[in-house]
């Protein structure tokens, strides 16, 4: 048995996200079936995140075991000549047979784009925020998050985790291109947390909140005492680490 991984883009535009759900298009399921017909035989993809509804990825990572003597190479090829146009798979390579995407990825990388103008080409990939927003003090804030926090605040409660903390190695704000970007990489990410942080810091760089009230809502472990969830449009999951070994 060989198991091969896959590093994948797509646009979240079209999907209701990448884990296989019973009713709306997945990015799991497209790739799980295109593999199906190419190899002729079942297969089991995993993915290192389950990115939601709306949401994009340019690094997303996947792996897949199978019987097939094709070489990543040919898959790669047959992957691209078959998947929808919203789907392109950029490597394939065999790894050990206990490679997982998820489990044994080390630290995953999520940007935000915010648009301080209206704008048409990059409308399904960015928010645009109407609103005039201090970039400095919105950093202030995300550099607060590095380390390791509890994130109850700022994620949808989930009771199968068994806690919510997370350690964060980088976050912070800054400009490319006439974007506003939030870049975050931690070791994990729960539910909508990067959606709630972002638009809690928005609050905070329009001047709605204080950097104080959003410490006090990162120690308070209360959803409810946050802002809003931005848009899934401006979200990507950039990249996935793993050790050099993987």
């Amino acid at each position: 048995m060989r198991n091969i991984k896959l590093v994948v883009e797509y646009d979240g535009t079209d999907f209701v996200g990448w884990q296989i759900q019973q009713q709306g298009r997945t990015v799991q399921q497209e790739i799980t079936s295109i593999l199906r017909q190419i190899l002729q035989e079942d297969v089991n993809v995993i993915g290192a995140g389950r990115t939601d509804s709306g949401v994009h990825a340019r690094g997303q990572v996947a792996n897949f075991r199978t019987n097939s003597p094709l070489t990543p190479e040919t898959l790669l090829n047959a992957l691209n000549g078959l998947l929808p146009r919203d789907i392109c798979i950029h490597a394939a390579e065999e790894v050990p047979e206990e490679f997982h995407a998820r489990f044994d990825a080390k630290e995953r990388t999520y940007r935000y784009f915010i648009a301080p103008r209206p704008t048409a080409i990059d409308r399904r990939y960015s928010w645009f925020s109407k609103y005039t927003l201090d970039i400095g003090v919105m950093n202030t804030c995300a550099k607060l998050l590095e380390g390791e926090h509890d994130f109850c605040s700022f994620s949808k409660l989930n009771p199968e985790l068994s806690h919510s903390r997370c350690i964060v190695a980088s976050s912070h704000w800054f400009e490319s291109n006439g974007m506003f970007v939030y870049e975050i990489q931690a070791n994990r990410f729960l539910h909508g947390m990067v959606r709630t942080l972002v638009g809690t810091m928005v609050h905070v760089g329009r001047s709605y909140r204080t950097f104080d009230e959003f410490r006090k809502i990162l120690n308070s472990r209360e959803r409810s005492e946050a802002g809003m969830s931005a848009p899934p449009h401006g979200l990507f999951l950039e990249s996935v680490r793993y050790d050099v070994s993987s």
